[in-house]
Parts: C-alpha cells; structure tokens; sequence
C-alpha cells in the first residue's frame, strides 16, 4: 500500500493518536474508539467546557502543554515534509491534524487550534479571536518561546509553530525570502485555583 493512500485512508489520524497516547496525553483503556468527528463542537457561552473533575495544576498544565505542542509539531514538520506532495491531490498536513485536534478534544479536557502569526490565514477561524490572542500573536512574532494567561480557571497556552519554505508557498505566496516564518498553536486546559 503506498504512503499516499495511507494517508487519503486515515492512517496518518491513527499513528498521530498513537504517537500522543506514548507521550502520555491520550487516555487509554477506555475501550474508546477515535470518533471521526471532523470537528469538536465550538463551547456554548457561558457553560464551563471543562468539568470540575479534569482539572489540573498550573505546573501540570503548563508541562502538558509543552509536550502537547512539541508532539504536534513535530508531527507536523514529519508528516509535511516526508509524505506531503502538492501533485498529488492529498489534504495538507495541518488541515488532517484538525481532525487530531478533534480527536483529543472528544476524549481529553483539552482545545487545541492554529493561530496565524505572520503570513496569510489559510482559514479564518486560525485569525486572532481575542485579546489573548492578539498579545500571543505580538510575544511570538518577537521571537518568544511561549505565551500564556490563566483566567478563569483556564490555562491558556500558544507556542511557535515554524513555517518552512514548503509552507511559505500558501502562508506567505508574495515573500522576498525563503526564511522561515512563524505560525502558532493554542492550547487551553482547566486548571485548579491557585
């Protein structure tokens, strides 16, 4: 079977969930299937999308977050840059790993989404949507390694995602460079009071 029809079969979703579940984010034994869903549903205003029994540390959040965004960046990067080809028709990377977002959202007390930083929205909903937003957007355009807030009982995580050349030819179709760009990836995750 070629790598291509893997990929178009929803392989790559199951090697992804793998890859999360060693870094110890995805619960297992369960008896839980990957549901499919295409998306998670949006969290209804007002209502804590997070149950009081999932919460965790600041410090635990902030080390899940960690390892969460570097698991799926690395992914990312792997899965772009091996498997990906423009010629042959395949969805691109970071729009299948919108169905791993998914996935974790159904079964862990976690959001996770894109966030432009620099270069053209490949989607609106990847835009800023907050104040959080838009000073996570400033502290990783300034190069910063990470931003965070908790508020309201939420820790609120961005990180760097980089945007090579094989990226910049969407994100960033009218550059006088080929230097690597900067996107990024939320997390948000309930936490205890401090």
């Amino acid at each position: 079977m070629s790598m291509a029809h893997k990929l178009r079969n929803g392989v790559l979703p199951v090697v992804l969930l793998g890859a999360l579940t060693v870094a110890g984010l995805w619960q297992t034994g369960r008896g839980d299937e990957p549901s499919g869903n295409a998306a998670a549903p949006p969290p209804q205003p007002g209502v804590d999308p997070f149950p009081e029994a999932s919460r965790v540390s600041v410090a635990e959040a902030r080390r899940h977050a960690r390892v969460l965004h570097s698991t799926l960046h690395a992914t990312l990067q792997l899965v772009h840059h091996r498997y990906f080809r423009e010629d042959e028709g395949m969805p691109i990377p970071a729009a299948v790993m919108n169905q791993v977002f998914a996935e974790i959202e159904a079964g862990q007390p976690v959001r996770v989404r894109w966030l432009v930083v620099e270069g053209q929205a490949m989607n609106t909903d990847h835009l800023p949507q907050d104040a959080f937003e838009r000073e996570a957007v400033a502290a990783l355009e300034a190069g910063e390694p990470a931003f965070e807030q908790i508020e309201a009982g939420v820790f609120r995580w961005a990180g760097p995602i980089t945007l090579t050349n094989a990226c910049l030819k969407c994100h960033v179709p009218d550059r006088k460079s080929t230097e690597n760009r900067t996107a990024g990836l939320l997390i948000s995750m309930p936490v205890l009071p401090e």
